[in-house]
């Protein structure tokens, strides 16, 4: 599947170094060195509706790291999926009465040129569900040769070929510190596993399941639900987490640097993903695991299935320059929760005025020192609210000086350090 146009990132004196950034999985802030190759891979939408401030928020977040590692010189990979067949896709598609083919194209458009407004830096591969299904098949058929898989027999009146990760015998199978186990990523207690199991894609009152929390592999084919040639599977699709797993296996590097998502993530969907890369080849999914907090709108997390949604479309739509919606959400740290509100938008169109306006008027000798305090920002944890602290300084401190008229060399450097760091066109 194609990715969307990649956005010109400006050239800078000097480098970043090595940026420390919090591992979800390890509890704590880690050292990432600079490398001649960084890889990431962040979780794509189910495209079924456009894009909202909650996903924008996890992908300028992921695009900051993509950017710092880029300055540092690094050569970055970076994939991310999208998951063009699924329940809510099928569902809203028979809703609204359009072809589900149809609407996932429709909307990863949409989400495309979201993130190409919003400077966003382009994966290197965009893969969907669909394309994906031949390079799943194989690895599901090992894990039922390994007997890390089982085929559900299904209770009456239920299908009896959908196919189940054993997260029980995958767990006691673990036999070194890095082997994976459940809890491995998330940290949750079984208890609250199972309380949020059925929330995020799960089914964890199944009749006949090993665990509760074992999620599901293959899906058998149902009357009237799209389906493929699954081999020895039988006809069917695949499950969410297995989808990730994959296409991070067949691009990326066994581990690769960082895997990144929305907290909701955390489980189930990570940490499966991460059990069945352990089962598949017993070595780790990703060497670090890094989320983003929540968004919310008038007092509830932004999502589809409330209907709370700030569409980025919208917003665009009504005149907003996509560089004031990228500031509004770089104003707030990627792991915090923060609410979208009018008054933030306006504020960040104020920013936004008063950068453009202090480029033509910068103080000689402002931009270097300015660079480094962004590049020294983004190096603590993707720290972005203190980097835009330092261009507010910059800007206030260039506005008390005799009016310029044209941009200076300070200027012009400033503008290619904010679009090259920050994704923020002056």
């Amino acid at each position: 599947m194609k990715t969307w146009r990649q956005t010109p990132v400006p050239q800078l004196p000097g480098t970043s170094g090595s940026i420390r950034l919090f591992d979800s999985r390890l509890r704590d802030t880690v050292e990432i060195p600079a490398a001649p190759e960084q890889s990431f891979y962040v979780c794509g939408i189910t495209p079924y509706d456009a894009t909202h401030l909650g996903h924008a928020s996890t992908y300028v977040a992921f695009d900051l790291l993509n950017r710092v590692w880029r300055d540092a010189g690094s050569t970055v990979k970076y994939v991310q999926n999208t998951t063009d067949v699924d329940d809510p896709l099928l569902e809203r598609a028979d809703a609204t009465g359009v072809d589900w083919r149809t609407l996932a194209r429709q909307q990863i458009a949409l989400f495309q040129s979201d993130m190409e407004a919003l400077h966003v830096l382009a994966p290197d591969h965009y893969v969907g569900a669909v394309e994906s299904i031949p390079w799943i098949i194989p690895e599901v058929e090992k894990l039922l040769d390994a007997g890390l898989a089982y085929q559900l027999a299904g209770a009456e009146g239920e299908p009896d070929g959908d196919v189940y990760y054993d997260v029980t015998e995958a767990t006691r199978r673990a036999d070194s510190p890095d082997a994976w186990r459940l809890g491995h990523v998330s940290h949750l207690t079984v208890a609250e596993m199972i309380e949020v199991f059925g929330d995020r894609g799960g089914d964890p009152e199944r009749p006949g399941k090993h665990s509760p929390l074992d999620p599901i592999l293959w899906r058998e084919a149902r009357l009237g639900e799209p389906h493929w040639d699954g081999g020895t599977l039988g006809p069917g699709r695949p499950g969410w987490h297995i989808e990730c797993t994959v296409i991070a296996r067949r691009f990326l590097p066994a581990p690769f640097t960082v895997q990144g998502g929305g907290s909701d993530l955390a489980f189930p969907h990570h940490e499966m993903g991460a059990g069945h890369a352990w089962s598949m080849d017993h070595v780790p999914l990703a060497q670090h695991f890094a989320h983003t907090g929540m968004v919310g709108y008038e007092g509830e997390k932004m999502s589809k299935s409330r209907g709370n949604l700030v569409l980025v479309s919208k917003l665009r739509a009504a005149g907003v320059d996509p560089a004031a919606i990228r500031l509004a959400i770089l104003a707030h740290h990627y792991r915090s929760d923060w609410e979208w509100t009018d008054e933030l938008l306006d504020a960040s169109v104020r920013r936004l005025e008063n950068w453009r306006g202090a480029v033509v008027r910068a103080l000689p000798g402002s931009a270097e020192p300015l660079l480094a305090e962004i590049r020294g920002a983004l190096a603590d944890d993707l720290d972005a609210p203190r980097a835009l602290a330092a261009v507010d300084k910059w800007a206030d401190d260039c506005a008390a000086s005799t009016p310029g008229g044209a941009e200076t060399d300070d200027g012009a450097l400033v503008s290619a350090a904010v679009d090259a760091l920050l994704g923020v066109a002056l």
